[in-house]
């Protein structure tokens, strides 16, 4: 499985502190196991999944897409539900 980043979702990380980050890597690393986990979107985000969870007190979205012919993850976001499905679909249109 690979997985790859979209330059804003390596925009969003840049700044995590180092716990936030190992949180995020675990998540990922839990889409690597199971990589239809994530809520699948429809409307203007058909083919984006978004998996929450828990960072601190905040619930955090990570959103990606899943070739599972490719065996590709592609990671496109992440943030806290304020905002993120209008500024994703930006960066998706």
């Amino acid at each position: 499985m690979r997985v790859i980043q979209s330059s804003h979702f390596a925009r969003a990380i840049k700044r995590l502190h180092h716990q936030e980050k190992e949180l995020l890597d675990k998540a990922v690393l839990a889409l690597i196991e199971n990589p239809e986990a994530g809520d699948l979107k429809g409307g203007d985000l058909t083919g984006v999944r978004v998996h929450k969870f828990q960072v601190n007190l905040n619930r955090m979205l990570l959103a990606y897409t899943y070739n599972k012919d490719l065996a590709l993850i592609t990671l496109l976001g992440y943030g806290s539900h304020e905002n993120f499905y209008r500024d994703l679909k930006k960066l998706i249109n």
